[in-house]
Order: C-alpha cells, then structure tokens, then sequence
C-alpha cells in the first residue's frame, strides 16, 4: 500500500468539463470558452517573445511577474502590491486555502457555484461547509457572524449566472470573521464588481481569470487584488517561477487593449440577450445571466433529455447530475451562428 494521506487516498478529484478530442468536430459551449480569438497584440507580443529562434525560451521568467502586475494595478485603481498574478485563479483558490485554514478548520462556499472550492478543501484537510440560495438567489441561512477561515463566494454564479449585490457583498464582509473571497471569474460579462470594495475591507479578497472575457484558456493566467497583507502572504506560498514568459507577455498584451475586451464582451453579451429571449418564448425558464453563459430548464424539468438532444446534434453543453442542477443545462455563448444552431435543436425539442 502507498502511504497516502488518508483524505487523497479516499477523496474523488474534481472533474473538469469535457474536452473532446475531435473538437472540431463539435459545436463546443460546455467550458464557457470564448468564441473570439484573444487580441490581436496578444499573438504579437508572444511572437515577440520568441523572436526567430524561440531563445528567451532558455531563461526564467520574472518571477514577480512586476510588469504585469504594475499594468493590472493601474488598470483597477490600486498600488501594485496589492495585486498578484497566478497561473489561473485556481492556484488563488487554492494558495488561499493553504494560507488561511489548516487542518480541520472551516471553509465554506455556496451550493450550488464552483465545485472545485470542495476538492480544494479536501486536499488541504479542511472542513467543508456549505451555504444554500433561496428561490430569490439570496443567500439562505447564513449566520449573523461566520468564523470560518475563508467563505467562497463566486459572483457571478457559476453555474447558474447571476451576481450579488454589491450591498449583499459588502454586508458579507462585515459578518465574516474571516477571509471573504469574491471570485469574479465572469465579472467582465457583469454589471458591477466588487474590486474597489477591497480598499474598505481587509478581509476581501477579489479573483479574476483571464480564461473567459480575454479569450486565454489556453494560457493559464489569473490575478487577485487584496490588502497587501494578503498579497505577501500568497508571495511566500506560490510557486516561484509560476507564470512563464508568453504567459506573462499575453496577460501584459491583453490587459493593455482593453477597447478589443470591451468589443467583444459586448459583442457576446448581446448574443446572451438574444439567444435568452428566444428561448423564454420558446418555453424555457432562463435564469438573467450576468456571465457569457446562460443555465436553461426546459418545461418539463428535464435537463438530461435536452443535454441528449443537443449531443446528437454534435452540439456539447454542460449537464450536472446534482439534484439541484439537472433540472437544466449550462450553455456557453457562442457565436451567433453557433447560437442559432441551438435554437434550432432546442426549438423544437
């Protein structure tokens, strides 16, 4: 017998949204990627990089990732040591576990929105707790003081698509004893964010991805803003050469062109409204979508039979078997003839 440690011995992994091999092949909108190519200085700064020979390749990359940092800082209003890039907001979920909850102590997190904070939670060999939504998408039964280490909080929803209030986020911050986390991965989609709440509240930390709005899946790349605090603290913790150089000259590249971010967010919010209202005439319960995906339940509660559907028809889109999910589907934006495609299956389904 290996000597595992018994809770990975014991623990299911997370299961990531599946990646078909023959993707070409298939109209794709199970993973929320974008349907648009990232910026165009993107793809000219990684050639850059690699001028003829690929040689900067033999050297590590800035391990502070400063110059990003100091771009993102600008960007959002705040010092650069309030800022720290990561290879995906994922390695800032789980560096902030590891910084805040040892052992046995509490995190917490919504059900449903990101599974993987569970997974997380696991692995470090903390205790798991979860908070339901009323009808009304408000948070049920939280306490009037939680004194938990960390409480997850992914707004927009994954994989439902609302947003908290600013007022419920703030409030939130107030009432945890602990670290209060607002991932913010589809905020670009959203209406408001949390961000400048963090210079009012040191215990609020907010994460962003660069793999839906910016169109970099592929790259790996996130960042959070945090009190300073916060920020050395994760320092000492990530990996020290965590972002490699294309890496960091696409997340450069992408945060200074942030008129091709605003065109094509916009671009993929109107296709959310048109795709949404077509369905709701079609009969479909959609929940008002604040990310580039929308979750849809068709009359008969069945989310299954329309998954199935849409499959025969080479299109994928998400389905979760947890009892307060398959009553629908989760469907990324795609383009509009992509969008079309599935009105034309769910339409008539």
């Amino acid at each position: 017998m290996l000597p595992l440690r018994k809770n990975i011995a014991e623990m299911a992994g997370y299961v990531p949204g599946f990646q078909p091999p023959d993707a070409d092949q298939w109209i794709k909108l199970n993973t929320n990627e974008n349907p648009y190519p990232p910026s165009p200085r993107v793809v000219e700064a990684i050639r850059r990089e690699l001028g003829e020979n690929g040689a900067s390749l033999r050297q590590y990359p800035d391990a502070g990732s400063r110059r990003a940092r100091q771009i993102s800082a600008e960007l959002y209003g705040f010092d650069p040591e309030w800022v720290i890039m990561a290879n995906g907001s994922d390695e800032l979920l789980n560096n902030l576990i590891r910084a805040f909850a040892g052992e046995g102590e509490e995190v917490a997190w919504v059900h449903p929105s990101y599974s993987y904070y569970g997974t997380l939670i696991e692995i470090q060999g903390a205790r798991s707790r979860t908070f339901s939504l009323t009808a009304e998408y408000k948070l049920a039964d939280f306490p009037e003081r939680y004194d938990g280490k960390l409480f997850f909080l992914t707004s927009p929803n994954a994989p439902l698509g609302f947003a908290f209030s600013l007022t419920e986020i703030e409030d939130l911050a107030c009432r945890c004893s602990g670290m209060l986390v607002v991932d913010e991965a589809y905020a670009d989609f959203a209406d408001h964010s949390a961000m400048d709440l963090v210079h009012r509240y040191p215990n609020l930390v907010v994460t962003r991805t660069f793999s839906k709005s910016y169109a970099l899946a592929g790259m790996r790349l996130g960042l959070a803003i945090a009190h300073p605090e916060v920020v050395a603290a994760l320092d000492k913790i990530r990996d020290h050469y965590h972002l490699d150089r294309l890496a960091l000259v696409a997340a450069e590249a992408a945060l200074l062109d942030q008129d091709y971010l605003r065109q094509r967010v916009a671009q993929v919010c109107t296709t959310r409204e048109r795709f949404s209202e077509r369905l709701r005439v079609a009969g479909y319960q959609v929940i008002p979508s604040q990310t580039n995906f929308v979750f849809v339940a068709p009359a008969d509660g069945n989310g299954q039979r329309i998954f199935e559907a849409l499959q025969a028809h080479k299109i994928l889109v998400r389905y979760f078997s947890d009892p307060l999910l398959r009553h629908g589907v989760r469907i990324s934006i795609g383009t509009d003839a992509e969008m079309d495609a599935v009105l034309k299956v769910l339409e008539s389904a």
